[in-house]
C-alpha cells in the first residue's frame, strides 16, 4: 500500500511541478525585456517551483530505492541493464535527467537572490527554468512512451 501511494504522489506532483515550472517561465517571460522590477510573487513562484522539485526527488528517490532499481548499480548487472532500454530509462535516464533538471532550477532560483539588477535575474531565471522544463517534459514517462515506461496521465 505504501508504494501504490508513493507512486500515485510522484504522479500528482509531475502536474505540480509542470504548473510552477510554466507560471515561473512565463513570469521570468514577461520580465526578461527589462521595464519589470522582480517583485516578490516572482520569487516566490520560483520557490513554489524549488519545493515542488525537491519533495519530487524525495518521492522519486523513495521510489528509486523501494522498487530496486539501485541494485543494477550494487549486484554488477548493470551490462545487463544498459542493454534493455526499459531498465536503462528506470536505472539511469530518468533519475539523471530529472536529477539534472533539479540542479538546473537551483541555479536558476539562486541567480535570483542578491542585488543584482531584475533583467539579470529574470534572464537567468528564465533559461535555467525553460532548459530544465525541456529536461523534465523528456525524462517523464507519459502515457504514449514505449510499453514498460509509459505510465497512466494519474
Amino acid at each position: 500500500m505504501g508504494l501504490t501511494f508513493l507512486q500515485h504522489l510522484h504522479s500528482i506532483l509531475r502536474w505540480i511541478v509542470l504548473l510552477f515550472g510554466l507560471l515561473t517561465l512565463i513570469s521570468s517571460l514577461r520580465g526578461l525585456n527589462g521595464k519589470r522590477d522582480f517583485t516578490l510573487g516572482d520569487k516566490r513562484t520560483a520557490l513554489y517551483l524549488l519545493i515542488s522539485v525537491d519533495l519530487q526527488l524525495l518521492v522519486g528517490l523513495s521510489l528509486y530505492f523501494s522498487l530496486g532499481y539501485f541494485k543494477a548499480f550494487t549486484d554488477g548487472t548493470m551490462g545487463a541493464a544498459m542493454k534493455d532500454s526499459v531498465a536503462r530509462f528506470w536505472t539511469i535516464e530518468h533519475s539523471l535527467g530529472m536529477i539534472l533538471g533539479i540542479v538546473l532550477i537551483h541555479i536558476g532560483y539562486a541567480g535570483i537572490k542578491g542585488n543584482k539588477n531584475s533583467s539579470k535575474k529574470f534572464r537567468r531565471l528564465f533559461w535555467c527554468t525553460l532548459i530544465a522544463m525541456i529536461i523534465f517534459c523528456a525524462m517523464i514517462p507519459w502515457p504514449f512512451r514505449m510499453m514498460g515506461i509509459a505510465k497512466p496521465w494519474f
